[in-house]
């Protein structure tokens, strides 16, 4: 039995199964590349599911994280830290952040939705008791977060769930304006849904939300968890770079709006501590940020000096690199070598997060059995459907290495179809 093989079957005996079977075992990564417990290396495309902005064992933030914690790794939240103010600061120097705004720390993406769906019922009361999200829309696991994911497979085995969650199309700002009146207390959209296969919406849609939200008086939320922190060659989706990235290669790649749109709330997680746990809430305005009042929310590990210093040090790689116009011109470069393949029918290309559709008659199970033909061939990827498929790769991953992948796919495509 090989190393690998033995560590799954202690895991499987050991740990709770909502996981199903691990693929793999891995014991060690540097950049974009990991090793598993057999000796096998592979190329990370997933990056953690968008969370190692940075790749894996990045010297700065192992240097940083260190040093944090042989001074100080967990305080409670009677107090605060130097780490924990510069980087509310910076994150709201980022998302040119109004006065009055502020951030509030979680340690994943499903809190700070949690905290975004307490803001939400402070803000609508009694008077206001819907939440309107968006179909495909996947906000997190948590009982408020599921509440708001749409997937009827995630949420019904768990209800009753937190109420008065309705759902209208993705990017129908039609459907969302007769969706939206007073008795809203909030709206809340990811810019691109990632876990419905990296779907954006149409030019000029968050614009619409915002004209909407503000019209009815409730509020607009941007769940950023997997968008945010460079991921789409921005800071934030919803507030695209200049250059903003190129359509020319594949649909669906430009930004939903080419001008900022400032939301009441952001949510961050994901990439924003380059692999250690860390989420955030922003809220914008005086108005948003006075909703939860002391006592009313909070969080035992949320802003602890490690995670946030890590935090810190992903946002000054990110800034110092100019890591942005990076993914911008790799997102390029994979849009172009994906719509050259002649069994991909789609490719819809936001930055780093990349989802394309697979030409199948048998499409029920392709796009898995890609995922597995890729991990034979030292590739890690992901299927979001049945055709398909999602890739998510540190941010510093370099051309050459996603045109290994690329000139890997053909093979890949025939030993799945074979």
């Amino acid at each position: 039995m090989e190393p690998g093989e033995a560590l799954l079957a202690r895991y499987t005996e050991s740990l709770l199964g909502v996981f199903g079977t691990p693929q793999r075992v891995l014991v060690r990564g540097s950049g974009a590349t990991v090793w598993d417990a057999d000796g096998r290396e592979y190329l990370d495309l997933l990056g953690g599911i968008a969370v190692n902005a940075l790749g894996h064992a990045h010297p700065l933030i192992t240097s940083v994280v260190s040093s944090q914690l042989s001074t100080l790794g967990h305080i409670s939240n009677f107090f605060t830290s130097p780490t924990q103010i510069a980087l509310a600061e910076k994150l709201l120097q980022l998302a040119q952040a109004p006065e009055g705004s502020k951030a509030f720390f979680t340690n994943s993406g499903t809190e700070a939705n949690e905290a975004a769906f307490k803001l939400a019922r402070r803000h609508g009361g009694t008077d206001r008791p819907r939440i309107i999200a968006l179909e495909h829309g996947f906000h997190g696991r948590t009982m408020g977060a599921l509440a708001m994911t749409h997937k009827p497979s995630y949420r019904e085995p768990f209800e009753p769930l937190p109420g008065g969650v309705e759902w209208v199309p993705a990017g129908d700002a039609e459907a969302l304006r007769a969706a939206v009146d007073e008795t809203v207390a909030a709206v809340i959209i990811e810019p691109v849904q990632g876990e419905a296969g990296v779907h954006g919406h149409p030019a000029g849609y968050l614009k619409a939300a915002r004209e909407i939200t503000r019209a009815a008086g409730a509020l607009l939320i941007f769940d950023e968890v997997q968008t945010g922190i460079g991921r789409t060659g921005s800071w934030f989706a919803s507030a695209p770079s200049d250059p903003a990235p190129s359509d020319s290669a594949a649909s669906d790649s430009a930004p939903a709006d080419s001008d900022p749109v400032l939301p009441d709330a952001m949510t961050l997680a994901k990439g924003l501590g380059g692999g250690f746990p860390i989420g955030a809430m922003l809220t914008f305005g005086e108005h948003a940020s006075t909703l939860l009042n002391p006592g009313q929310h909070g969080t035992t590990f949320g802003g602890n000096p490690a995670a946030t210093a890590a935090a810190l040090a992903t946002l000054h790689v990110i800034e110092s690199t100019d890591l942005l116009r990076k993914v911008q011109q790799v997102s390029e470069h994979t849009a172009r070598g994906l719509v050259g393949l002649d069994f991909v029918t789609e490719v819809r290309a936001h930055g780093l997060l990349i989802g394309f559709d697979l030409a199948a008659e048998d499409a029920e199970a392709l796009a898995p059995a890609m995922v597995a033909a890729a991990l034979e061939a030292g590739f890690i990827i992901n299927a979001t459907g049945p055709k398909t498929l999602r890739l998510a790769p540190p941010l510093i991953i370099s051309v050459e290495q996603i045109q290994q992948f690329i000139d890997a796919l053909p093979e890949i495509h025939r030993r799945s179809t074979s």
